[in-house]
């Protein structure tokens, strides 16, 4: 069945990749930006042009975002836009807040009030954990956050949970850990290790800096992700999901998956007879251990839902050194 959908932050990782899974299976994409002129083409999707209907809307303007779902008329939705980079959030809190919390409760509003109410899809973080005291977490797990992202990304996720027990509404909040892509922005640790091990790869650069190489993430494919998504909103009941690997894996892990899949070598020989190291570690950018890493546990939605994602850790490496490369030999 062919579904009208809205995507908010369509031109974002997550968004690129669920529009072009709902177009292949035939659905009509409509998606929102800040602006839409020429918004598919400089974030990197120009295909998609001509098969997404651009609608203008800033998080920071409710009624930007109600009209864009009024004139949607969508029978799915799933917001997505959101400020991504947590470190942003200490800078100014009240921004975030605003964009994260208000923009989520405007487009539950306006879907309430459509003539055929749609279905939501929340995109919620792993941030929302936090200093937890359990990993890896389930949907179940205490929520503590630990920056002001973490804060407002809870308060979104609550406000889904209380509006759907409190108003039978089909709302949905996905709790996504770390996932990446090739589309990724560079100012992200993975996309960082990936460009600077392609660099060495290319003879553009001799080593590559970054922070704590102990410190633990979940990584997943970003397509992977949404399409978690899709199957979550479209489920017979509305309900909570972690979507993540479930697999812990340190910074090193990363770093030597990327020298694995650009076929240089980490370890080189010097001309005294020593052995170098081509990453080196930066104090600067090493912060205190973690007690409770975010670690997904995501077999509720592998068993309620069947979610099996295609991309392993090794395979997502692959091709984010793959684009890395290309970019830099075209």
């Amino acid at each position: 069945m062919s579904r009208r959908v809205l995507i908010t932050g369509v031109t974002g990782q997550d968004g690129g990749y669920l529009a072009e899974q709902l177009l292949a299976a035939g659905d009509e994409v409509l998606g929102t930006v800040r602006r839409p002129d020429g918004a598919l083409e400089s974030a990197g999707l120009g295909h998609l042009a001509g098969h997404v209907q651009l609608l203008p809307a800033d998080l920071l303007d409710p009624a930007s975002v109600k009209d864009a779902v009024t004139d949607a008329r969508p029978d799915e939705i799933y917001h997505l836009a959101a400020p991504t980079f947590v470190p942003d959030s200490w800078k100014d809190p009240t921004e975030v807040t605003a964009a994260v919390v208000t923009g989520t409760a405007a487009v539950i509003a306006a879907a309430g009030r459509l003539e055929t109410e749609a279905r939501v899809l929340v995109a919620a973080s792993s941030e929302i954990f936090g200093d937890c005291g359990v990993s890896p977490q389930d949907e179940g797990a205490p929520m503590r956050p630990r920056s002001p992202y973490g804060v407002a990304k809870l308060a979104a996720h609550g406000l889904v949970r209380t509006l759907r027990e409190g108003q039978d509404r089909f709302l949905v909040s996905a709790v996504t850990f770390n996932h990446e892509s090739p589309r990724r922005p560079e100012r992200f640790l993975p996309r960082k290790v990936t460009a600077g091990v392609a660099a060495i790869a290319a003879g553009r650069a001799d080593e590559l800096t970054i922070g704590d190489q102990a410190a633990v993430r979940d990584w997943s494919h970003a397509a992977d992700v949404v399409a978690g998504m899709v199957l979550a909103l479209r489920h017979e009941t509305a309900d909570d999901y972690v979507l993540a690997s479930g697999v812990p894996r340190t910074v090193g892990d990363l770093v030597d998956a990327a020298f694995a899949a650009a076929g240089v070598e980490r370890l080189v020989p010097t001309r005294d007879g020593q052995i170098r190291d081509r990453v080196v570690t930066d104090p600067r950018f090493v912060r205190p251990p973690e007690q409770w890493p975010p670690v997904g546990d995501p077999a509720k939605a592998r068993e309620v839902l069947g979610w099996r994602p295609a991309h392993t850790f090794e395979s997502l490496v692959g091709q984010m050194v793959a684009a890395d490369l290309e970019r830099l030999r075209g």
